[in-house]
């Protein structure tokens, strides 16, 4: 089968507190990767600001903002300019009190494809989300860009196996992920290694079970949210990646400061991984009814 060459940006950033200034370095590096022969980059989740969901506060919620929406067209000139897609995590405004982690898809000519809002929401120590999210409720999707059709999932859905099934049953060549993830410090000793090595392995494994690509992209740094006396923060560990149909890690950003990569893949490995490896063909949709229970008693 003839090669279907695409090359995908990683933009692993370090997010402050002014949105305006995060959408301009975010822009300076989506350039940087055009420059260097990106065709889809894709930004961090929720790249606008820096991780609010560390506490509960209604002020926060000043910083969402409709979609499409002002962050949407600026990133679709800067897209029309470079001939590049872009994917986008975003605090979405719906209506008044209605919100929604999302991510925005933007093809080669600056149109607004569509969005995508984040269906498994979390709820942990720094990590509040249920206060601030309403769960998605625009499904599992694929998006059709210039260069490749594109899946798009969050952060929290790269745990759930069942998320990258349907998006792939959908004809998703390549899977992203924004994301914000990262350590508690005063973990990172003991649990840290293992935390990262399962959030990476659990990715990788939906390319290989999927036989399709997978990008996933963190923010880095430390953020210490300055209203939680005595906190630590969240250490977002970037590490960023891109992994192939077979698993293989093709690029792994640094742990400890900001990156924008470029990584050449080739989506006629799609046909072969999923020849060579049947699993779609040999899946027992007649036997998996249960799937949709919480438990089986």
């Amino acid at each position: 089968m003839p090669a279907k060459p695409v090359s995908i940006g990683l933009v692993q950033l370090r997010c402050g507190s002014d949105p305006a200034a995060n959408v301009a370095r975010a822009i300076t590096q989506v350039r940087a990767a055009a420059a260097a022969g990106a065709q889809i980059v894709c930004l961090p989740e929720l790249f606008t600001s820096t991780y609010f969901c560390q506490r509960e506060d209604h002020a926060f919620f000043k910083l969402a903002e409709s979609i499409p929406g002002p962050t949407t067209e600026e990133l679709g000139r800067v897209a029309k300019e470079l001939g590049v897609a872009i994917v986008a995590g975003l605090f979405e405004k719906r209506a008044e009190g209605l919100y929604h982690n999302t991510a925005a898809v933007i093809d080669a000519d600056g149109s607004f494809v569509g969005k995508y809002r984040k269906m498994h929401i979390p709820d942990d120590p720094l990590f509040y989300e249920k206060f601030y999210f309403t769960p998605g409720d625009l499904g599992f999707q694929v998006f059709p860009t210039r260069f490749a059709k594109v899946g798009v999932l969050i952060c929290w859905d790269q745990w759930y196996p069942e998320a990258a099934r349907l998006t792939a049953l959908r004809g998703a060549d390549i899977l992203f992920y924004p994301t914000a993830i990262g350590w508690h410090p005063a973990e990172k000793a003991e649990y840290g290694h293992r935390q990262h090595q399962s959030w990476e392995l659990i990715q990788r494994s939906h390319a290989v079970a999927n036989g399709c690509f997978v990008v996933s992209v963190n923010r880095v740094g430390l953020e210490k949210d300055p209203a939680i006396p005595n906190g630590d923060g969240i250490e977002f560990w970037g590490q960023s990646f891109v992994a192939d149909t077979s698993g293989e890690v093709l690029w792994r950003g640094p742990a400890d400061q900001p990156a924008t990569h470029v990584v050449p893949i080739d989506l006629a490995q799609l046909d072969f991984a999923r020849t060579h490896w049947p699993f779609l063909r040999d899946r027992r949709v007649d036997a998996y009814g249960e799937i949709t229970r919480r438990y089986i008693d």
